[in-house]
């Protein structure tokens, strides 16, 4: 019996309360940051004790799940809504702990059969699935829109037809996605940990794959992390603690990610009408808030706030500095092409998952016999979608430039494995 045999049984028949152990600490953590972040934003105020079931609602979103808006208004008017968002602070919350979680048991190892893995990852999906399908059938509700005083709220006592709008959720396709989002998580923990063990045929394979990974994962963490910072800052300068508060705890990366394209010279296309919307910087506001859609790069940026091109600077220093860590964990003898094209794919992947998340599609109207947006504020409609090829190809660019730039920074620093001389 080999030594590893013999020290895999103990973990393997301890699995189950780990993974229970894990699970439960990313369902906790993904309730509590969403629960702060609605409360911040005032949602603890629905009526009809909404409250709870809106934090589920978060939840199933967070992990890709599907969730209906329906509307209601009597028979003589009609509501429509509609909601297409990720609130990603609460994502990146759920994925850090399960990823920390799956990852924790297999520490202290160099190698691992797939078999085992696939054990582990078993262990996660049996225990997700009752949990998706639990928050699905929870995150249902139905309750009343305040349309305030005036001519409106009298129209619609008169006519009974005060607006209600409710939430529910299409289950079949939130366990697909949220079984499918817990895949991507492990996978990525995976590609991404320098100590997680790997099956031998895949050994050959991690050194061009996990510093790329890594680098990827440290560049998102530090703009949220610059993000942080500034929005921290602007709470203390500007006061309105609480909205910035429920930006941070809903959706800071829906913000800092696509800025980061931004300033890598991404074009994005967006609209802003009515109440819609967490608290966004001013400059954003403007841009955003036409008739049309509006463009929205470093030029539109710009043109209204001349500071926006520090958001170029930023993405290059960021960019650069996870390029060089990312040359100093390879092999020396990787070459600097090699390098470039590692980084190009990468980002170029790591963009493209960004345009995917960080799309918006927000609506929510009322009309009365016929007559639309009778409250003059009732109405809203918040858009913002990337131009996606255009995007991802300045990612490939820009990570191939950081890259090759990575290598020859990483030259002097003495790495493992002979010295590319190339």
């Amino acid at each position: 019996m080999s030594p590893s045999t013999v020290t895999a049984r103990p973990v393997a028949r301890h699995g189950w309360a780990q993974a229970v152990a894990a699970v439960l600490t990313g369902l906790a953590v993904m309730f509590l940051v969403a629960a702060l972040g609605l409360w911040a934003a005032g949602a603890a105020g629905l009526p009809d004790g909404a409250f709870a079931r809106v934090v589920v609602a978060t939840m199933v979103t967070a992990v890709g799940g599907s969730v209906r808006l329906s509307g209601d208004a009597g028979v003589f008017a009609r509501t429509q809504a509609s909601l297409t968002v990720l609130p990603l602070t609460v994502t990146l919350a759920g994925a850090l702990v399960l990823g920390a979680g799956f990852l924790r048991p297999l520490r202290h190892r160099a190698v691992a059969s797939a078999g085992e893995l696939a054990g582990w990852a078993a262990r996660f999906a049996a225990l997700w699935l009752p949990a998706l399908i639990g928050l699905a059938f929870a995150a249902r509700q139905t309750f009343a829109v305040d349309v305030g005083s005036g001519i409106l709220s009298d129209l619609t006592e008169l006519f009974d037809a005060r607006p209600r709008i409710g939430f529910t959720t299409d289950v079949p396709l939130t366990v697909l996605f949220g079984l499918l989002w817990l895949a991507g998580v492990l996978l990525l923990a995976l590609l991404v940990s320098r100590g997680a063990p790997l099956p031998a045929r895949a050994l050959r394979r991690q050194e061009s794959v996990r510093p790329a990974a890594h680098a990827m994962v440290e560049l998102l963490l530090a703009s949220v992390a610059v993000g942080l910072v500034v929005a921290l800052i602007t709470a203390a300068a500007r006061g309105h603690v609480a909205p910035v508060l429920a930006l941070i705890l809903l959706g800071l990366p829906n913000l800092v990610w696509p800025a980061l394209t931004i300033g890598l010279g991404a074009t994005w296309h967006g609209r802003v009408e009515g109440p819609f919307g967490l608290p966004v910087p001013q400059v954003l506001d403007e841009v955003l808030r036409t008739p049309d859609l509006s463009t929205l790069d470093l030029r539109s940026l710009t043109d209204h706030d001349a500071r926006m091109w520090w958001l170029a600077v930023a993405a290059a220093v960021l960019l650069l500095a996870v390029a060089f860590r990312m040359a100093v964990r390879s092999p020396a003898r990787i070459r600097l092409w090699q390098h470039a094209l590692h980084l190009a794919v990468a980002l170029a992947l790591t963009v493209l998952m960004i345009c995917l998340t960080g799309r918006v599609s927000a609506h929510y109207g009322l009309s009365l016999l016929g007559i639309g947006d009778l409250g003059g504020g009732l109405t809203g409609e918040v858009v913002l979608r990337p131009l996606l090829w255009q995007t991802v190809g300045l990612g490939a660019l820009w990570g191939g430039v950081a890259g090759f730039l990575g290598g020859l920074l990483a030259r002097p620093v003495r790495r493992a494995g002979p010295v590319d001389t190339s």
